[in-house]
């Protein structure tokens, strides 16, 4: 419910969005996105999944990403 509360407001705004979901309960998210993916053009919607400490880290500290609140 937490990814469809945060996803939804970003989608209806015209953004792309990059989730990553907790490694204890991914498979909520990745559903979400794969019906998602039925509906959406490719790219609007992305899930990276994988353990906090080295996947979530590493996005968060990306030189690349520009982030918005």
């Amino acid at each position: 419910m937490m990814a469809a509360w945060k996803t939804a407001p970003a989608l209806a705004a015209g953004n792309t969005v990059v989730i990553k979901p907790s490694e204890q309960t991914p498979l909520s998210t990745l559903l979400l996105a794969r019906v998602a993916a039925e509906i959406l053009p490719r790219g609007v919607l992305n899930v990276i999944s994988g353990r906090g400490a080295t996947v979530g880290q590493t996005l968060v500290e990306h030189r690349r990403w520009r982030w918005s609140a």
